[in-house]
């Protein structure tokens, strides 16, 4: 869907191509091989001001991952290198095409378990407490199951992580009972009924934000 340039490509190309596609940057080829990005601030730079795409000094040399790599992995070398877009190469470093950061999230939202039926929960606990085996053991003795789970560090207290989970039941009070007889800071909880239209909700959100 997203069209390499050719270094010897008139500059001209790179602009309308990426007022067509609504990127901030494409990447350039040569070869079958993967040479960078060219992106929209070195064609706004006054004093770069050459006829063809190879003329430019191109950035994103490392933004690339190996076509077997988890998409979890081409989130963090967009995240590293500060880019929408992630080339992908096979075993060879041959060039295969580019991954978008709005694909990853749509591939995201189709294979989690945001519209599965259930309740999400969210922990508040240290470092030395966190262990998923035990948290798993108290829910699946309530007779539930984890379908997902995510782990962050806590925005406000530092060394203090959050746990956010997703049960494949509703009606979790008594889980929710358990964990906190456990020793476990249940800081939040979310019905699937409000969570699972909340979280879809959080996605089309941020869908209609990487598209503009």
């Amino acid at each position: 869907m997203i069209p390499p340039l050719k270094p010897q490509d008139e500059i001209s190309k790179a602009k309308q191509w990426m007022d067509e596609l609504r990127l901030s940057e494409l990447p350039v080829v040569e070869g079958g091989l993967f040479l960078g990005l060219i992106d929209e601030e070195l064609l706004l730079n006054d004093e770069l001001r050459y006829p063809a795409v190879g003329d430019y000094p191109l950035v994103g040399q490392q933004c690339m991952v190996h076509a077997g790599n988890h998409y979890y992995d081409v989130l963090k070398t967009s995240g590293l290198e500060g880019f929408r877009i992630v080339a992908v190469i096979d075993e060879l470093n041959q060039y295969l095409g580019v991954v978008s950061i709005e694909d990853v999230v749509e591939a995201f939202a189709q294979n989690s378990s945001v519209n599965t039926p259930g309740a999400i929960l969210g922990l508040r606990l240290k470092l030395h407490d966190y262990s998923l085996a035990e948290i798993s053991r108290i829910i699946e003795s309530n007779e539930a199951k984890i379908l997902s789970s995510y782990l962050s560090p806590h925005s406000i207290e530092p060394g203090e992580l959050n746990l956010t989970l997703k049960i494949n039941k509703e009606e979790i009070t008594h889980i929710v009972a358990s964990l906190e007889q456990h020793g476990f800071f249940v800081e939040n909880s979310y019905n699937m009924r409000d969570s699972s239209y909340e979280e879809k909700e959080r996605i089309d959100i941020l869908m209609k934000y990487l598209k503009i």
